[in-house]
């Protein structure tokens, strides 16, 4: 039987393993984000967002529930009633990932235009504030970087303020960073210019320098790993193949 697009995303949120609170209570993690996370289906592919990649990291006892969707900012992602549906089913333990910016910074869409140092932490506040509220754990992720590079072949920074906003955010709410978007740029200015195609939804009708494909939706979802174990939101434990190969194959996509 065919599942819908909706049935599959019911059960991804109720069903896909991430790290234990106990073997009775497994804790869930919780994404809050944008395409560049989100689960792709079939129509889609070979495009891949890191959170379809991110349970490949995670010990099977624990749960993954992916909330991203294409084209959110932090306040649409609000303004739809997004955060609400994560907040009526998070509970004490568990984590909420939030990473935006891509969308916030579309200045001529003022249902998704956020400023950085104004807005977009002030959206952000919910984020975390509902988190803790509920006795979950928040979690800051800067916006892994897009694919561009200068003249030279060095890679550039393509989120404005928006990182630096976030990592302010961050030190004065003391929650824990993902510096994805440094990470992402470092990783892309040692692959360089061709390389990095191989990592990105680059196929014979398509350049797109923003989303990936299964490699690179692994790349980052191992940076993704990296941090949580790095800022102690998981234990070590919790998180493995950090230094193992991740075959592609292993990426699916279900029907649209």
């Amino acid at each position: 039987m065919s599942l819908t697009r909706r049935q599959v995303a019911s059960a991804a949120i109720a069903a896909v393993p991430l790290a234990g609170r106990s073997r009775r209570e497994p804790r869930t993690l919780y994404i809050a984000g944008d395409s560049t996370a989100a689960q792709k289906y079939a129509d889609a592919a070979p495009e891949t967002g890191w959170g379809t990649a991110i349970p490949f990291f995670l010990r099977k006892e624990t749960r993954v529930a992916n909330h991203a969707v294409n084209g959110r900012s932090s306040k649409s992602f609000v303004e739809e009633g997004r955060l609400d549906a994560i907040l009526a089913e998070i509970r004490p333990g568990d984590f909420l990932v939030i990473q935006f910016a891509h969308n916030d910074e579309k200045s001529t869409d003022p249902a998704r235009y956020t400023e950085p140092w104004t807005t977009y932490q002030r959206y952000l506040r919910l984020y975390i504030d509902g988190a803790r509220a509920r006795g979950a754990r928040p979690v800051l992720a800067t916006p892994v970087e897009r694919r561009r590079f200068d003249a030279g072949g060095n890679a550039l920074p393509t989120h404005g303020d928006y990182p630096a906003a976030m990592r302010a955010l961050a030190e004065a709410e003391r929650v824990a960073l993902l510096d994805i978007e440094a990470l992402s740029l470092a990783v892309w200015q040692r692959l360089g210019v061709e390389e990095t195609k191989t990592y990105f939804n680059w196929t014979d009708t398509e350049q797109d320098n923003t989303h990936f494909n299964p490699p690179g939706a692994i790349a980052v979802a191992r940076l993704v790993a990296r941090e949580l174990l790095r800022t102690r939101v998981l234990a070590r434990h919790d998180v493995i193949r950090l230094h193992e190969d991740i075959p592609a194959s292993w990426i699916t996509w279900p029907p649209a």
